[in-house]
């Protein structure tokens, strides 16, 4: 059912004071990490509204990570397609080449107001990794951050970037060996430190405060992009689109196209396809339940524990999504939809090659969800995120799928 609401008051209404989105949010917690997380989620209202902290976030944006990123018209690649307009907001251009820093300067800079020594957090594909150890980096922080063995052989690049920024990287060796394995090892750890020591969650999800908190700190590439483009065309896109998983760029990416006449796509990994441990599809193929301490939809078996999941895209193979999403779903107002595997992979060679740009297999679905709402519209303007950029990604894609010659060698045939 969708719901007619107002989003003209919605930042005002949602999160409530205890951090549900609807029926979806909140915190589950144990008595222990209750306490924790009501101590960061107190900081966090203390100075959200502060202008010493905003104008210090702001200064740390321009000046460090090198923000506001641009917005791109893919000029070749909307040619090659047809006569719709692809557009890209470039956060493969922010330092450390994803979106991930916006929300770990801002986590960082809490740490260092409540006080803290250590930064503790998980990673899939290791670009939130990379940005929190360039975040303790930057504030003089321990970090310590919890990697699935498989993502550590599969993102080789980013492990050793963590390492030489000076984090900790902790194996973990249970279970499927990724995402939610990495973050249930991370919990287990702040539960042992949360004296002095700050969970920072890598995604828009998790209990409150933090869907908020990333929400927040992720705003400025919707803030930023929106006004690009009016600049740049002199009205808004037709459509936006963005990949989820757990959801932080894509949270950012949405929220100030809410109450506009636009229409905004969630990408979803659909992986090898819709059967069961095919994908992570959460919002398409899940319901809802209780994950790493907050309600969303969940994928879920028959007994109602966590499914296992494939992306190929390290970022995105999370069983559970941002409770906002969940709600914005309900709502009607994000439409959310899907990218296999292969068409991410064709998305990757196909900005590689006419645009000179390498995104990100994460960042490569809502690419793949843009070129195939640009096939289907014979006009009009689509923007996607591209989140972050494919230098981890490089030596897996030629392992699996080489240079692209194949690809375009098929494509020239057709």
């Amino acid at each position: 059912m969708v719901i007619k609401m107002d989003f003209s008051r919605y930042f005002r209404d949602y999160p409530t004071p205890d951090g549900h989105f609807g029926p979806y949010g909140g915190a589950h917690l144990t008595p222990e990490l209750k306490k924790a997380f009501e101590e960061i989620n107190q900081a966090y209202q203390s100075i959200c509204q502060s202008a010493h902290f905003i104008n210090e976030l702001r200064r740390i944006r321009r000046e460090f990570q090198g923000r506001p990123t641009p917005v791109y018209h893919c000029d070749r690649l909307s040619r090659k397609l047809g006569n719709c307009q692809i557009y890209l907001k470039r956060e493969d251009l922010n330092h450390t080449g994803a979106h991930k820093l916006n929300h770990c300067m801002g986590e960082g800079l809490l740490a260092k107001y409540m006080g803290k020594k250590r930064i503790i957090a998980e990673t899939g594909a290791g670009q939130h990794g990379v940005a929190l150890a360039t975040a303790a980096a930057y504030f003089g922080l321990e970090c310590e951050i919890h990697m699935g063995e498989v993502d550590i052989a599969k993102q080789a690049p980013n492990v050793t970037r963590m390492k030489i920024l000076g984090a900790k990287v902790v194996p973990v060796s249970f279970g499927q060996r990724t995402l939610k394995e990495a973050v249930d090892s991370a919990f287990e750890s702040y539960a042992k430190n949360y004296k002095d020591s700050i969970y920072c969650i890598g995604t828009a999800a998790g209990p409150h405060p933090f869907p908020l908190m990333v929400r927040d700190f992720q705003f400025c590439i919707g803030e930023e992009s929106r006004q690009q483009f009016l600049d740049m065309t002199g009205h808004l896109p037709d459509a936006v689109c963005a990949c989820v998983g757990g959801g932080s760029n894509s949270a950012g990416s949405f929220c100030a196209y809410l109450n506009d006449p636009v229409d905004i796509y969630g990408v979803e990994p659909l992986g090898k396809g819709a059967g069961f441990g095919q994908h992570a599809a959460t919002i398409n193929y899940g319901k809802k339940a209780t994950l790493h301490g907050f309600d969303s939809y969940v994928l879920t078996d028959d007994n109602g524990e966590a499914a296992p999941v494939h992306s190929i895209a390290s970022g995105l193979d999370y069983q559970a999504v941002g409770p906002e999403h969940a709600f914005w779903h309900d709502l009607g107002r994000v439409n959310y939809v899907t990218a296999s595997d292969e068409e991410a992979v064709q998305a990757f060679f196909m900005l590689s090659r006419y645009e000179g740009i390498i995104p990100a297999l994460e960042s490569s679905h809502a690419i793949a969800y843009a070129i195939k709402w640009a096939k289907e519209h014979p006009y009009g303007s689509i923007l996607a995120t591209c989140s972050g950029r494919g230098d981890k990604d490089v030596d897996y894609i030629v392992e699996h799928y080489g240079y692209g010659d194949a690809f375009f060698s098929a494509e020239k045939k057709a």
